[in-house]
């Protein structure tokens, strides 16, 4: 060989030991982060209801436990995020780990700002910086989320507390007296559609929702680690029958269309459905404009984000059959949370029967709902039962090949997501 050639080869091994050399001392590819399911939203993905509520770290950085009952509600603790919530109930194969980011009582103002920055919001930085710190350590697969039955136009809160506190003031009270409740006299006739949600209000929370989810979407796509993530968009459902069980139609001979009917007013607050029955109709209503309102997000979102992955989750028929006085043994059985009320001062122990109790008392007891807040909110939500079937449902959804599906309970029980 040539000393040229000798030389070539010689430059060429160098060369070769030091590729080998570099590939096989250099750093391994970084491990895969564990995979995580989300949840973002109000109450009723919270877990309100529910109970075995977790404590929650604070806008300052502190986990706030339970802080007795005379506390601010504003404090975190009452987010009242749930270890029984539907998203630590469902099936999630491939699934790692799960946060609740849920709040009781969350708007869209929440997503992206400090809920302590509205008027009642919780000390909770805004959702998605508890978002963007999930994703520094987890690559999220799944996010569920519940919007709109609170906004700057209505709240679900609000809602029942008026049609259940016009009931109670209608069955306790003559229509020739004073009612004065905390927020000034209370009408006593059955809520209308337009006392719960005018079409206006509705187009208005459709806006703010979706602007809302577009801003999770949009942080999803900056955060995620690989891109990949199923986002479901789950609507409500109604904790009352379209009709009470005939139970709870008449007692003592009066109904609810009489003038003052204490006996009936009892033994519905007690069943855990203080409702007039000509208020049935409109909450249904109500249920379903906030349907639309999710389903209408999602679509109008698909078309912005032909990429995403978008599903709707209708819930509304998932409390079939355990609603709410639907059966004359109720709240036993049922899937939702009666109404209960605390005695001032608030100390846990809840008023299950108004029997006996003059219109005095009940003013107190309703007014204790108003100053402490946290006393009542879990009044009409999924109980833990109730968020076992909603973790079916989103099981259901997490899997599912269609956009659009609807989680409904037959009569024997069982829930089917199609």
């Amino acid at each position: 060989m040539s000393p040229l050639r000798r030389t070539v080869a010689m430059a060429l091994a160098i060369a070769m030991s030091a590729l080998s050399a570099t590939v096989t001392t250099s750093a391994p590819a970084s491990a895969a982060l564990p995979t995580a399911a989300i949840a973002l939203g109000d109450s009723f993905i919270s877990g309100e209801g529910a109970g075995a509520y977790q404590p929650v770290v604070d806008s300052a950085g502190t986990a706030q436990g339970f802080p007795g009952w005379n506390a601010p509600n504003s404090n975190a603790f009452f987010c009242h995020r749930s270890a029984n919530a539907s998203l630590h109930k469902a099936s999630l194969p491939g699934i790692q780990d799960r946060f609740n980011l849920a709040c009781s009582g969350g708007q869209p103002h929440d997503v992206a700002a400090a809920s302590s920055a509205r008027s009642g919001g919780r000390q909770v930085t805004a959702q998605l910086d508890q978002l963007r710190a999930v994703a520094r350590t987890h690559d999220i697969d799944l996010v569920l989320i519940g919007l709109g039955s609170n906004n700057s136009s209505f709240t679900f809160g609000g809602v029942a507390e008026k049609c259940a506190n016009r009931f109670i003031a209608d069955a306790w009270t003559g229509w020739w007296e004073f009612w004065a409740y905390l927020n000034g006299p209370v009408e006593q006739k059955p809520c209308t559609d337009a006392d719960l949600a005018t079409a206006a209000q509705l187009s208005a929370a459709i806006a703010e929702t979706t602007a809302a989810v577009r801003q999770i979407l949009t942080t999803l796509r900056e955060v995620d680690a690989d891109g990949q993530h199923r986002v479901v968009l789950q609507d409500y459902t109604n904790p009352l029958p379209l009709e009470l069980d005939p139970t709870y139609h008449s007692e003592d001979g009066r109904d609810d269309t009489r003038d003052k009917f204490r006996a009936l007013g009892a033994e519905r607050y007690a069943a855990g459905c203080p409702i007039h029955r000509a208020s049935l109709a409109p909450g249904h209503r109500f249920s379903q404009g906030l349907g639309t309102l999710v389903r209408a997000t999602r679509d109008a979102l698909a078309a912005e984000f032909p990429g995403a992955d978008l599903v709707y989750l209708n819930v509304q028929r998932a409390f079939d059959g355990a609603r709410l006085c639907e059966k004359s043994n109720s709240p036993s059985g049922t899937l939702a949370t009666p109404i209960r009320l605390q005695d001032n001062p608030p100390n846990g122990t809840f008023v299950t029967s108004l029997s006996g109790k003059d219109k005095i008392a009940i003013q107190r007891i309703a007014n204790t709902c108003v100053t402490y807040f946290q006393t009542c909110q879990e009044s009409w939500h999924p109980n833990a039962a109730g968020h076992q079937v909603l973790g079916q449902c989103l099981s259901g959804a997490a899997v599912t090949a269609t956009r659009s599906v609807a989680c409904v309970r037959g009569s024997d029980g069982t829930v089917t997501v199609s």
